[in-house]
This record gives C-alpha cells, sequence and structure tokens, in this order.
C-alpha cells in the first residue's frame, strides 16, 4: 500500500473513530486535541502526504487503537509511522 493510498485510508479511520481532521496554515506540524468536546487533530496543509500520514497516525494512536477494527494493512502502516516517529 503506498502512502498516498493509505492517507484516505486513515482520514476514513478518524472518522470512524469520531476525530475532525482539520487542515490549517501555521508554523507547527500538527497533533491530537479537544476544542470545546470536540476531538481534533490538527495538520498542518503545507506538509508533504508523508509528513501529514505521521501526524495522523500520531494523533490517532493517543486515543487508543486496541479496539478498534482496522484493515490489516492499515494497522500496519500505522505501527510502521509510529516507529519511524521515535
Amino acid at each position: 500500500m503506498t502512502i498516498e493510498e493509505f492517507f484516505p485510508e486513515l482520514e476514513a479511520l478518524a472518522e470512524q473513530m469520531d476525530v475532525r481532521i482539520r487542515y490549517e496554515k501555521g508554523d507547527f506540524d500538527g497533533g491530537y486535541c479537544i476544542l470545546r468536546d470536540e476531538r481534533i487533530i490538527v495538520v498542518n496543509r503545507r506538509l508533504n502526504v508523508s509528513r501529514k500520514v505521521s501526524v495522523i497516525s500520531q494523533g490517532l494512536n493517543q486515543l487508543g487503537l486496541d479496539n478498534v477494527f482496522i484493515k490489516p494493512a492499515v494497522r500496519l502502516c500505522i505501527e510502521d509511522e509510529l516507529a519511524k516517529a521515535r
């Protein structure tokens, strides 16, 4: 699975988990936060796709992925992104 194929899968997973992804401009990479009782992952829109995938993967991981059904290929990609970030 290429990074470009993986990106929409991550967005769908976030929607399934009731997490909104916002793409904003600024001097940041992004991350998970709670704003007015809404779970949000903020991502810098200027990042390349690979970095966006990393930010979203890290944000979803903070919520806990153990009790969520995730396609095996997607779960493997998330784990790879988390390993790279360490």
